[in-house]
């Protein structure tokens, strides 16, 4: 399949450990509002040392799911219950404070 994304296949984007390892599929996507960086993620709690630094085609090419994704937009994100099911993509609400 052919790299889809608009940002190029060398930008940097995090995903956890645990798909890093093969030990769980990507099931949570965000697009970043803040500085507009892909995340990839099993969809549980992480600590900061559990995130790896790896290139959207690395992602991309682990699961070629996340193509539909292409155009969601900075501020949205999406996730699913397993690998089979759709992605279901919803905007990020601000807290009182303005943080995420």
């Amino acid at each position: 399949m052919e790299f889809p994304f608009y940002d190029p296949p060398n930008t940097a984007t995090i995903i956890c450990c645990h798909i890093m390892e093969g030990q769980a599929p990507i099931l949570y996507v965000s697009h970043d509002d803040d500085d507009g960086m892909w995340q990839f993620l099993c969809g549980k709690t992480h600590e900061i040392s559990e995130g790896r630094i790896v290139s959207l085609k690395y992602a991309f090419d682990l699961d070629n799911s996340v193509s539909v994704l292409k155009d969601m937009p900075c501020g949205y994100y999406a996730e699913r219950e397993s690998q089979n099911d759709d992605w279901i993509i919803r905007k990020r609400s601000l807290s009182v404070d303005g943080d995420n």
